[in-house]
């Protein structure tokens, strides 16, 4: 290692160092920081300084070289030992500036407690290099020693050229106090892999926290499961008052042998095959394959994996899900090779060889006894198929046709629905999911694609489908599509550059590859006006050809939408247009902070939330959801406030929770994700708390 140590005659004190190690001289400032008591000690002996950060907008501790820069080449790590003198977490800013502005950067929260040794990788990394979204909680105890390693740093650096290091607080609203000892550099990183050492034990539970679902052998498991049956035995008595798909018997619609929608008594109703009317409410990703996690090259990872051999291989496999133009895949590593299924060993743990039977069972118990009426999205086929609960369909318009980049991106291209070979593909795949279940009365209706990217991000991001088409090369069909709108509009390529403030001598410069589009602006009102229209003719291309292939195949179940996440206007106007319901998946507090509400009033069409969830860090898996609660209890209580404030509109129609199964500790396999957002746990057990509040509130919605 080597140390850096504070110059003679200025600030002494602030470092303590190894007189072993190559010391590296540096002089400190403090900026609304005050170094207050006396020399301290941690429980290794190690010297402390105690440092008051001042409410300030960032007061800051600096180290900078004696002479020159520092040269850590060849370093993988600094390394500071320090304490969070507060009853709460700090957050600390870490800043190692370089030569022209290079720089790296992370932000950690300090818990309260002793000393630790805080390591920071001296590049850019994440926890999605280790194949995660997010990091295992810090810090941990590694051979006695607290150690917060930072999981996620930013930026770029010439090592060889560093010029400052700054711990900060950002605004902090009363005096800060923090103890720092030595800081050093290392050749060594290999705590930053002990961070995630042996984090998941052998049912996929995270190691290193307890929780009252926990297990830790398989009699407990089978205990669990055990205990569980009798209570769903329990709750197991039918409802009455509802009709045999779950609608409201007092409430009398339109019978017509089919889930349709129906406008009356002042709001929209989804209705059941008898005519009844009939609030949705579901959950996505009811399955028992989308668990896996891939386990080759971090192996370190797991304790006691099981044995690629029967009867664990079969909950082996290999996969690779590496996709260039997935944005939810950028930085992720880990991401193909063998992977395994610890949720599925743990059903064949519970339940033997008839492991899937049994699941299928018990599952749909559960739904039934918990209030739920709808299976959602991604959701194993065969539950459907034994008609004790409604349930949905997902068709994926596959096949080889153009696309085009909205500048977001996250789950790919949008489909160029101009290419012939769309329509073609939609063709091919509404025929393919339609033709069996075509005459099933359980099947509420179909989505059709997930979270097309609609628009772009930022300021401008409405028009980034518009942009982006203009982007393309001359043989996007797309392209040559908002050429001949912009030819028959303007006429002339020097009218639309007059409208536009562009320079445009000829109509086939617009061909160019990313020929640089206009942003809209107040002084060229014509650039927003034509991209909406363009916008809006892109939509209408896309759910026309959708819509009428679903009339042709399956004249009678309701096409459900494209369960909007990133969107414009005119693609939500499209939609109501030629679908029966809007689906939009809603990550907020309340449906109306989510969704406009009052414009979907408007558009006359009711509207189904078909994804939401609220996760905690709590229960194992690592990430808290896309929304996150303070903890368990309190995931219950967003989710009846949720759910209740959905049923109050007048164009809601159901909500579906996302998801059923916990995501894996260590990160699903097609982007890493690993949040706690379950009804149940890597070990199918339920998590009763969260499960009660979500069974209360369901059963409390009424007519």
């Amino acid at each position: 290692m080597k140390s850096i140590t504070p110059c003679v005659g200025l600030v002494l004190g602030l470092l303590s160092f190894d007189s072993t190690a190559a010391d590296i001289a540096a002089k400190i400032q403090l900026q609304q920081v005050q170094r207050v008591g006396a020399l301290e000690h941690d429980a290794q002996g190690t010297p402390l300084w105690r440092y008051a950060f001042q409410p300030a907008v960032r007061p800051t501790v600096v180290l900078s070289p004696a002479n020159g820069t520092w040269n850590w080449r060849g370093q993988k790590t600094l390394q500071l030992q320090v304490q969070n003198a507060m009853p709460w977490a700090v957050t600390v800013q870490v800043d190692i500036e370089g030569a022209a502005r290079q720089h790296l950067h992370t932000v950690v929260g300090l818990p309260a407690g002793p000393a630790q040794r805080l390591v920071i990788p001296l590049h850019a990394s994440s926890s999605r290099a280790f194949g995660m979204q997010v990091g295992p909680p810090m810090p941990f105890q590694d051979h006695g020693r607290t150690v917060f390693v930072a999981t996620k740093v930013e930026g770029e650096m010439d090592l060889a050229q560093v010029h400052a290091i700054r711990l900060s607080i950002p605004q902090p609203q009363a005096v800060q106090q923090l103890l720092l000892g030595t800081v050093e550099t290392a050749e060594d990183d290999s705590q930053v892999q002990d961070a995630y050492r042996d984090i998941v034990d052998r049912w996929g539970q995270f190691t290193r926290e307890q929780w009252p679902e926990k297990i830790d052998s398989d009699a407990a498991l089978r205990s669990a499961h055990a205990q569980e049956d009798r209570t769903l035995q329990a709750q197991s008595a039918a409802r009455s008052g509802l009709d045999t798909y779950g609608g409201w018997q007092n409430v009398p619609l339109t019978r017509t042998g089919w889930f349709h929608t129906q406008q009356a008594n002042g709001r929209w109703w989804l209705v059941t095959p008898e005519g009844h009317a009939f609030f949705s409410l579901g959950v996505n990703a009811v399955i028992f394959s989308d668990t896996r996690t891939y386990v080759q090259g971090r192996e370190y990872m797991f304790v006691d994996l099981p044995p690629d051999q029967p009867p664990w291989s079969a909950f082996y496999g290999v996969s690779d899900s590496r996709d260039a133009e997935r944005g939810a895949s950028a930085g992720i590593g880990a991401n193909y090779g063998r992977w395994f299924d610890f949720y599925g060993a743990n059903l064949y743990r519970t339940d033997g060889a008839g492991w899937l039977a049994a699941w299928r069972k018990r599952t749909l118990d559960r739904l039934q006894a918990w209030g739920f009426n709808t299976i959602g999205n991604w959701s194993d086929a065969a539950l459907g198929r034994a008609h004790r609960v409604a349930y949905t369909l997902s068709i994926d318009v596959d096949g080889a046709f153009g696309n085009v980049s909205s500048g977001y991106d996250y789950w790919g291209r949008m489909p160029d629905p101009f290419d012939p070979r769309f329509a073609q593909a939609v063709e091919r795949s509404v025929a393919k999911a339609t033709a069996s279940p075509r005459n099933d009365p359980w099947l509420l209706g179909y989505f059709v694609d997930n979270e097309l990217e609609w628009a772009g991000q930022g300021a401008q991001g409405r028009w980034g489908l518009a942009i982006g088409t203009l982007h393309g090369e001359a043989r996007s069909a797309a392209k040559q599509a908002f050429i001949a709108m912009l030819k028959k509009q303007y006429g002339a390529p020097s009218k639309l550059a007059v409208a536009w403030g562009i320079t445009l001598d000829d109509w086939s410069a617009l061909d160019a590859v990313n020929f640089p589009a206009p942003e809209p602006n107040e002084a060229h009102p014509a650039i927003a006006q034509d991209y909406s229209t363009w916008l809006r003719i892109y939509a209408d291309r896309y759910f026309s050809l959708v819509a009428a292939a679903l009339h042709r195949h399956d004249p009678h179940h309701l096409f459900l939408g494209g369960r909007f996440a990133v969107r414009t206007p005119e693609a939500v106007a499209s939609c109501a247009r030629y679908c029966d319901v809007l689906s939009f998946n809603v990550y907020a507090d309340l449906p109306q902070h989510g969704v406009d509400l009052d414009a979907m009033h408007k558009l006359g069409k009711p509207v189904l939330i078909t994804e939401f969830h609220f996760g905690s860090g709590d229960r194992g898996p690592f990430g808290t959801g896309v929304v996150s609660a303070e903890n368990e209890a309190q995931r219950g209580e967003a989710y009846a406030r949720f759910v209740q404030a959905a049923a109050r509109d007048p164009a809601i129609v159901g909500t579906h929770w996302f998801d059923y199964v916990d995501q894996p500790v260590t990160g699903r396999i097609l982007d890493g994700e690993n949040s706690h957002i379950g009804l149940v746990g890597v070990t199918d057990i339920p998590f009763a708390g969260f499960v009660d509040a979500v069974r209360k509130t369901n059963l409390g919605v009424k007519p």
